[in-house]
């Protein structure tokens, strides 16, 4: 491992990669902006969901059976990258077991009495939608293992020797759990949820007719080819698919004649600097700076940071999840890598010795 290819830590860096994601326009982070208009084009039931067909089946039975026996719904777990849905289908479990919700997130709960507070006012049969559960509190995570199986939590009153545990019931109450990084979930606080789903990707077809759903409801006239346009760089997710649609109905109504087609797409699409594959600024200039400044790597993550200007945590977190997922860039021991799939998007034709050319059989070579 490079000397530079220390593990990213603490919450501030995350929290920082979290900022720069939701200030790019294909970032799956949600804004102001999005979090208004996506109360709007939410679907409000599993029949009007779009996508996730398994989960959807799976969670339809959990609420079906849950409702016949006339009793809460299981505690529920949903993973997956955001904008994939998380929060839109915690609300249809609401709606469909025909209960209230109440939404926090687990940043907010520092302390097991903020958990306590919030528990101790829940309604039977109530809906707790958890955001981001892999960031609560230590203290709130322990007190929520009894609160999940028993519906009982224990009140410290007092400080010190004289500290007294007082036990508090709890209604029957449904936590749904969402996170992105499933893998830092304990198993004891895994193992008490009774569904867990994990949210995949889009299909470009799925997204297309996401694309069409949010058109219709915001007014916006787009033919077939205009709505796969925007689906094909919309990066698998739902919301960078309205979020592009809504900037191509802007670029469409000054430009145009307000109506989306490919050709109307395609323009707005590049004036926003998103590409045919859904790279934006920062991916380009990732890979240019891989492909052109280090011959196609393999480089050290600080070093490339440096080289685009950004922190290397943005760069880790933000550009780089992406650049993998489409094969264009590979993270190696000995640093990260262009694939043969990158020179050839940004039409460069790498030398003999880089990876994917011709001197070199793969990206671990000696």
């Amino acid at each position: 491992m490079n000397w530079d290819e220390t593990p990213s830590e603490g919450a501030d860096a995350s929290d920082a990669a979290g900022t720069a994601d939701a200030d790019r326009l294909v970032g799956a982070s949600a804004d102001r902006e999005d979090q208004a208009v996506e109360a709007a084009l939410r679907p409000k039931d599993l029949d009007e969901f779009i996508g996730q067909e398994k989960v959807r089946e799976q969670l339809d039975l959990v609420l079906r059976a849950a409702r016949a026996r006339g009793a809460t719904a299981d505690h529920v777990l949903l993973s997956g990258a955001p904008g994939l849905g998380k929060t839109t289908l915690s609300m249809i479990i609401a709606a469909e077991m025909g209960a209230p919700i109440r939404i926090t997130s687990g940043p907010a709960i520092q302390h097991a009495g903020d958990l306590a507070a919030i528990l101790s006012s829940l309604q039977e049969g109530e809906v707790l939608f958890l955001d981001e559960i892999h960031r609560m509190s230590r203290p709130a995570e322990e007190m929520l293992y009894m609160a999940m199986e028993d519906f009982r939590v224990d009140v410290i009153v007092g400080k010190g020797p004289g500290a007294t545990a007082i036990p508090l019931e709890l209604p029957p109450f449904t936590l749904v759990g969402a996170t992105t990084r499933a893998g830092l979930l304990p198993p004891p606080l895994r193992d008490r949820f009774g569904f867990t789903a994990h949210m995949e990707f889009y299909e470009p077809a799925e997204l297309e007719r996401v694309v069409h759903r949010s058109a219709s409801l915001l007014d916006v006239e787009i033919d077939t080819e205009g709505a796969a346009e925007i689906a094909g760089r919309s990066r698998g997710t739902p919301r960078i698919a309205n979020r592009l649609l809504r900037r191509v109905r802007d670029y469409a109504q000054v430009k145009a004649d307000g109506d989306i087609t490919r050709d109307i797409a395609g323009a707005a699409l590049a004036v926003y600097e998103v590409d045919a594959r859904g790279l934006d600024r920062l991916d380009r200039a990732v890979l240019e700076a891989l492909l052109k400044l280090f011959g196609g790597g393999p480089v050290g993550l600080s070093t490339l940071a440096v080289a685009v200007g950004e922190e290397r945590e943005t760069v880790e977190e933000v550009a780089e999840p992406f650049l993998v997922r489409e094969g264009l860039l590979a993270r190696t021991p000995r640093g990260r890598v262009a694939t043969p799939a990158a020179w050839a998007h940004l039409g460069l034709t790498p030398p003999p010795r880089a990876p994917g050319g011709n001197g070199q059989a793969d990206l671990f070579g000696a």
